[in-house]
């Protein structure tokens, strides 16, 4: 497997297309799907440049200092013994002859060298996929929310990400256009109304577009980590806004628009998500409904043949504590 996912950038100013074999690159040119026989095992990683959460007895006399800061990642989680051991290991594959590569991971913020690599992961998300340079773009933007988990090595690796972007301050850009009208065109009735609210830009607390992707086989726990650290993200960022009070009132969410990739069992027609984590978000939402294949072609998201016929998209609303008791569910389901 070549684990680097992304092409470099030649120049910090202009990001170039990436290094591909195909002429035309569409979503079946790279698809995490290809790593499926594959394992990663990893230890989470701190990275140096950033505090430790473990510094917590030091932070009371580091107050002012940490003011100066910039927007940076806090976090950063001690392996364990078993955990030191796995990372010993050198590559090899397991009982059932299934490759197995250690690697050690780091939670960064947002930076132009992870383009790339979030670009390819919304690529394989059909909402996303038409827009998946300017999303990506916003997300480098909007850097004190948002996380990238990379290797410790500095490379420019994306094995996920997950960040939240305003619907409102973000409003006049194509990208969140396009996911505000593939929502609304398919929303029942009797949603409309609550979900209009929620793209307005009128409700109480704002709105957030909460984006994330990953490989589909990063450790469970590493998942858990990356959804614990945009949490992390966006309690700081409303605590240290720099915007003063006009910007702390745009970062302090009260509700989050997930567009989660699935299909339906062609047996038992229930959704089934790619992502195990989106099923446990649309769990606890306030409302959920599916955007078909059909849709997805109309809006020319989705192509006329192939597996596009299997494609779907849930459009997850959530409220800010049914988030968090999502995030307890993660928990329970990784920890035991």
């Amino acid at each position: 497997m070549n684990q680097n996912i992304m092409a470099k950038k030649s120049n910090p100013s202009k990001k170039p297309e990436p290094e591909l074999p195909d002429e035309d690159y569409s979503s079946e040119d790279y698809s995490s799907e290809d790593d499926d026989d594959l394992i990663l095992e990893g230890v989470l990683r701190r990275n140096p440049e950033v505090e430790s959460s473990s510094d917590d007895e030091e932070s009371d006399n580091s107050e002012e200092e940490d003011k100066k800061q910039p927007a940076r990642k806090k976090l950063k989680v001690e392996p364990s013994n078993k955990q030191k051991k796995a990372v010993k290991k050198k590559k090899g594959k397991n009982d059932d002859g299934i490759e197995i590569i250690p690697v050690e991971f780091t939670f960064n913020d947002m930076d132009e060298k992870y383009f790339h690599g979030m670009k390819n992961h919304l690529i394989t998300q059909p909402a996303y996929a038409p827009y998946s340079s300017d999303l990506s773009d916003l997300m480098i933007e909007n850097v004190a929310v948002g996380t990238v988990v990379s290797t410790e090595d500095g490379a420019d690796n994306v094995f996920g990400f997950g960040s939240v972007l305003n619907v409102s301050t973000h409003g006049d850009k194509e990208c969140i256009q396009h996911v505000k009208k593939l929502c609304m065109a398919s929303c029942p009735k009797q949603h409309q109304k609550e979900l209009e609210v929620v793209f307005s830009g009128k409700t109480k607390r704002p709105a957030g577009l909460f984006l994330h992707g990953r490989m589909v086989n990063l450790p469970l726990e590493i998942t858990l980590v990356l959804h614990e650290q945009l949490v992390l993200d966006m309690d700081w960022a409303v605590k240290n806004a720099e915007g003063g009070e006009e910007e702390r009132k745009s970062l302090d969410f009260g509700a989050f628009i997930l567009l989660a990739p699935c299909s339906r069992d062609d047996t038992t027609h229930n959704i089934i998500y790619k992502n195990f984590d989106d099923e446990i978000f649309a769990g606890c939402a306030e409302f959920s409904f599916t955007i078909t294949s059909s849709d997805l072609k109309k809006k020319g998201v989705a192509k006329e043949s192939g597996d596009s016929d299997q494609e779907m998209v849930s459009v997850v609303v959530l409220t800010k504590t049914g988030h968090r008791e999502a995030m307890n569910e993660i928990a329970k389901l990784v920890h035991g």
